[in-house]
């Protein structure tokens, strides 16, 4: 027991009671300032984010700007797009506009047209069979050349249609290459210009292996292939 005022005295029960209620109220207390902190630790990078070290939102200041980075850069390829100042609205007049810029990639014969509606007969498949583009004749090695300006976007040996190049002309038109003699000439990436040699004709394609030497030229537009005779002159 101890002394209230001098004169009273408080039971050591209640004593405990009140210790008791002064440590709870100091953990209480404790409990709240470490929440507070573990909030404000939490929410220090979001806000470190959105308002920098000057206390200012960034976020919406010049939203087509980026800061230069050389190691995450990737060049983008130059493609005729990027160079057209002839372009025009009209569908119409684009389109006329391609099909008369196209030349012949070899001078030769014509020997396998186009054919996509109605099958035509396949000497190496024996059987009737559709045909995406037009087989050129002309002997092995002929230069092959670019039909249009543009961007070559692919190299590689197709399984049927053996060593092919396509060459990326804008307005969705891309132009094939196929049964060609060599890779070595043009590398993906490269912008050529029309007329220029990109490979030769050889006698790569395992589906046209029995015809005679030839190219196999193939034009796409939007993904889907189109007669080149439309288009060359």
């Amino acid at each position: 027991m101890r002394l209230k005022n001098g004169n009273e005295y408080i039971p050591q029960e209640e004593e405990k009671k009140q210790s008791l209620r002064y440590t709870m109220i100091a953990v209480v207390c404790v409990c709240l300032i470490l929440i507070g902190t573990v909030f404000a630790i939490r929410s220090y990078p979001q806000w470190m984010a959105r308002y920098g070290n000057n206390g200012i939102d960034l976020s919406n200041e010049h939203p087509q700007q980026t800061v230069p980075n050389d190691q995450n850069v990737v060049k983008q390829v130059p493609t005729v797009d990027s160079r057209d100042t002839g372009k025009t609205n009209d569908p119409d007049s684009n389109s006329q506009k391609n099909k008369s810029a196209f030349i012949s990639p070899l001078n030769g014969t014509i020997v396998k047209d186009f054919a996509m509606d109605v099958p035509i007969y396949s000497k190496t498949l024996d059987e009737f069979t559709v045909h995406s583009g037009i087989d050129i004749e002309a002997p092995l090695d002929t230069q092959v050349c670019a039909a249009a300006e543009g961007t070559v976007t692919k190299v590689y040996t197709d399984d049927r249609l053996g060593i092919t190049i396509q060459i990326t002309h804008g307005d969705g038109v891309v132009t094939q290459y196929s049964n060609l003699s060599t890779s070595k000439m043009v590398e993906e990436g490269d912008v050529v210009k029309q007329g220029d040699v990109i490979s030769g004709v050889g006698n790569t394609a395992l589906f046209e292996s029995l015809d005679a030497p030839h190219l196999h030229f193939e034009i796409q537009k939007n993904g889907e292939v189109q007669d080149p005779s439309s288009y060359i002159k």
